[in-house]
């Protein structure tokens, strides 16, 4: 299915914020992580749950990876060097560095402020809004910009939120921007303690609010189920959604939870 996907949309989870976005032609990922650990360092941090459902070698010539920031869980060095130079990478402002130094060429990588958009053929990308921060290291917090993307490929709109905390106002705006979303990938994992994570972190309540607050038809949630990243249990966040989805009144379309390696084909 991947390497020959059908003429409707096609969302495939890989695991955390990693999605394949297939569409006319285009093959995305998001946010891609494949390596075992999410961390700097490949003896320690925090360990891959469950594998990868393929290989960076089985997916199909991806065209766009979209970055949200660069903490380790979303910006993985061993992933970005095996897709190479022949990906075009959007990414936040102030990452160029960072890929020129793996070796990739400046002009494979765009940069965007929030609200920026542009045209890749069918392609439109915009990046928006988001409540996070960014560092590699102890001494380069906030250096560079963090963001979530919103991605029209002809007819097809996907908000992708990247990793954040929650806010009335910043996806509200989004949702008022882009009055059309088909698809929002949300994160609903890392989010205990909530004193520490939750200017960082949305929990499952607020990944439900958030999915109104853009107006998706459709949303499905990621940054859960891959790494061990705080305190709560993966049974926790199961139960938490549901009471959120009972508590909201939401729907099954509503932050659906897909498995890892599921691909789903979208009515559109």
């Amino acid at each position: 299915a991947l390497l020959a996907p059908g003429p409707q949309p096609q969302i495939t989870w890989l695991g955390h914020a990693t999605f394949l976005l297939q569409y006319r032609g285009l093959n995305i990922l998001t946010d891609p992580i494949f390596s075992d650990r999410a961390s700097p360092l490949s003896f320690a941090g925090p360990e891959r749950l469950q594998a990868p459902p393929t290989q960076i070698a089985e997916l199909p010539s991806i065209d766009y990876v979209v970055i949200s920031h660069n903490h380790y869980d979303h910006l993985d060095t061993a992933t970005i060097r095996a897709l190479g130079s022949d990906v075009t990478y959007l990414v936040p402002l102030g990452l160029t560095p960072w890929f020129t130094e793996l070796g990739i060429p400046a002009t494979k990588v765009r940069e965007f402020d929030w609200w920026d958009e542009r045209w890749f053929g069918a392609l439109r990308v915009t990046a928006t809004p988001s409540q996070h921060w960014s560092a590699r290291s102890l001494w380069d917090k906030n250096d560079t910009l963090w963001a979530s993307w919103h991605l029209a490929i002809g007819d097809w709109q996907v908000w992708f939120a990247g990793d954040t905390g929650y806010n009335d106002k910043q996806f509200k705006e989004i949702g008022q921007r882009f009055p059309a979303i088909d698809d929002a990938l949300l994160p609903i994992g890392a989010y205990l303690p909530r004193w520490f994570m939750q200017p960082q972190h949305i929990n499952p309540e607020e990944a439900l609010r958030m999915h109104r607050d853009v107006g998706a038809q459709r949303s499905y949630a990621m940054h859960w189920g891959t790494y061990q990243l705080a305190a709560e249990s993966l049974s926790q966040t199961r139960a938490d959604l549901d009471a959120a989805k009972q508590k909201l009144g939401a729907d099954s379309t509503t932050v659906q939870l897909m498995a890892i390696g599921e691909t789903l084909s979208i009515s559109h």
